[in-house]
């Protein structure tokens, strides 16, 4: 007899349970993308489809406001974050292995093991006594809190795009008297340009989405796309956030599907 190779997928009650956890991830998700089109008030009772709520959030001047500072922030502490996770992945990987090599990744890789309220309420004690001693109170701070925990998000993609190079051109380069700075802009960038892009892509995602630190960062008349979301469903929940969050979850999935093609291995 053949011998068959073991499979998860043939163990009994395997496709109930992966129907069962697809299900309930993705339900509520659909849910709201389908009320966001309810022609009612309700965002629990369907009366009809309607597509009055997107016109609707569009001609709200404070959600263009929030949407429009939540963009700059994401935009420009994703650049900033990737910045300095390039310069951390190749100074962790084209770099000698030396003792402590694990303790210099658990340091970047840091926000993404510590509970996010805590690296909340430590950036909140950080950036108050320097609110306290400059008067500052611009969107300075959310721009380096959101940076400073985007990093890992960024880091990881570009060293994995790093740990799957082939050095064979970069000394290749090296033998042809190309200086350090020739090999990195001529070879090592163009190959590493697609992890780039996958680590901004993934922090701009993080940091859009992001609540809890811009919880405690922000000051007043600060808030964000999600922040002002929460306080409106505090207040009274209205079919208007349904679409708002359809609008965010739809930029979302654009761009991690980018993502994903960025960071999928070809043939």
């Amino acid at each position: 007899m053949a011998r068959r190779d073991f499979s998860a997928a043939r163990l009994p009650g395997f496709a109930t349970i992966a129907i069962t956890v697809f299900v309930a991830l993705y339900a509520p998700i659909l849910m709201l993308v389908a009320y966001s089109f309810n022609a009612g008030d309700s965002i629990a009772i369907w009366e009809g489809f309607s597509l009055k709520w997107y016109p609707v959030a569009w001609n709200n001047a404070e959600v263009r406001e929030v949407t429009l500072r939540s963009l700059t922030i994401a935009a420009t502490a994703s650049v900033l974050s990737t910045t300095v996770a390039t310069m951390a992945a190749l100074g962790t990987t084209r770099r000698r292995q030396t003792r402590g090599q694990t303790f210099i990744y658990l340091l970047i890789n840091q926000p993404l093991m510590v509970p996010e309220i805590v690296t909340a309420v430590a950036l909140l004690i950080f950036f108050a006594s320097i609110k306290v001693a400059t008067g500052y109170q611009g969107l300075g701070y959310l721009i380096a809190a959101h940076t400073a925990f985007c990093i890992p998000f960024a880091y990881l993609p570009i060293r994995a795009r790093l740990e799957g190079m082939d050095l064979t051109l970069e000394i290749a380069a090296g033998d042809l008297y190309a200086s350090s700075w020739q090999t990195f802009r001529h070879v090592t960038l163009p190959l590493l340009a697609p992890g780039i892009g996958a680590g901004m892509m993934l922090a701009f995602v993080t940091s859009l989405d992001d609540v809890v630190i811009t919880l405690f960062v922000k000051s007043a008349g600060q808030d964000t796309l999600p922040t002002y979301m929460l306080a409106q469903i505090r207040r009274s929940v209205s079919a208007e956030v349904n679409a708002i969050s359809t609008l965010l979850l739809l930029l979302t999935v654009l761009l991690l599907t980018a993502f994903f093609l960025l960071t999928r291995k070809r043939d």
